[in-house]
């Protein structure tokens, strides 16, 4: 199957949709969601800033998902996805800095395969399912693992900002049944699986949300992570991998209090050797 590879960006002091051929972004006209079209204007990863490839409403996120992930733990399989949502306000794209707040002190990576919804999903079956989904990016579900134990929510362990981190693209025509993903903390590996090893395969998990939260076009969906993971530290780059979808690559820092008097209305530019990195094309 053909697959497409769109991406979200800042340029000429707009952000915009684009289809994403090699080093060359061309430019769409509207929301990818609702029927974007070319205009004919292209433009080098090098002149843009890549943002997180869609911006959600509802970030919904699938828990203990590998048998790989809870193995070590003696944790046994749950009857149903294990859901919990993190805010919109979580996500970041490539290359931007994952920032460990103050008082985190135990803060983990997670590769995971996201699913971009493309359409008004309601009370639909698992058979049904896969015409509900755009496509597949990948994710780092930064989780505080302390906070994680010890507070009656996930709110902070899991939806602080930058913790939910998504990109560089969102690929349609990819079999998302059946896909690599990785992390790797320094260029070296920390986790491999793939969705092939899901507990709860992709249809059935949008059918279950489906039953009580009503997901609309852009809203992504965390569908789990394989393997164990580690703490991360500032001055770690953190780099995730999807098969077909790309590097999403981030800084780890530590956050600082916010600046006054300063414009933020502009994402800062980043190198061209950086966003290359995030987009690398796969060899063959």
């Amino acid at each position: 199957m053909k697959t497409t590879k769109y991406v979200r960006y800042f340029a000429a002091g707009k952000t915009s949709y684009g289809i994403l051929e090699g080093d060359l972004i061309r430019e769409l006209h509207g929301d990818i969601f609702g029927g974007a079209e070319p205009t004919g204007k292209t433009l080098t990863l090098r002149d843009a800033t890549l943002l997180a490839p869609c911006d959600p409403k509802n970030v919904a996120a699938v828990g203990r998902n590998y048998r790989s992930h809870i193995a070590d733990r003696n944790i046994q399989p749950a009857p149903f996805p294990g859901l919990f949502w993190k805010p919109s306000a979580s996500i970041i794209g490539t290359e931007e800095n994952i920032l460990l707040p103050e008082g985190a002190q135990n803060v983990h990576y997670e590769a995971e395969m996201v699913v971009v919804i493309g359409k008004k999903t309601r009370n639909v079956v698992p058979a049904d399912a896969s015409n509900h989904i755009f496509g597949v990016t990948a994710g780092n579900d930064v989780s505080e693992r302390d906070w994680q134990k010890n507070d009656l929510q996930w709110f902070r362990a899991k939806g602080c900002d930058t913790f939910g981190v998504l990109g560089p693209s969102i690929v349609t025509g990819l079999d998302y049944n059946n896909l690599s993903v990785e992390s790797r903390v320094n260029g070296e590996i920390r986790q491999s699986g793939r969705t092939s090893e899901l507990i709860f395969p992709v249809d059935t998990i949008i059918s279950y949300i489906s039953q009580f939260v009503t997901l609309m076009p852009g809203d992504v969906i965390y569908t789990g992570t394989p393997g164990t993971t580690k703490p991360m530290h500032p001055g770690d780059v953190i780099e995730i991998e999807v098969e077909g979808v790309g590097v999403l690559r981030n800084p780890v820092a530590y956050s600082v209090p916010l600046r006054t008097n300063v414009d933020s209305t502009e994402p800062s530019p980043r190198s061209a050797s950086a966003i290359a990195r995030s987009l690398k094309v796969e060899s063959t």
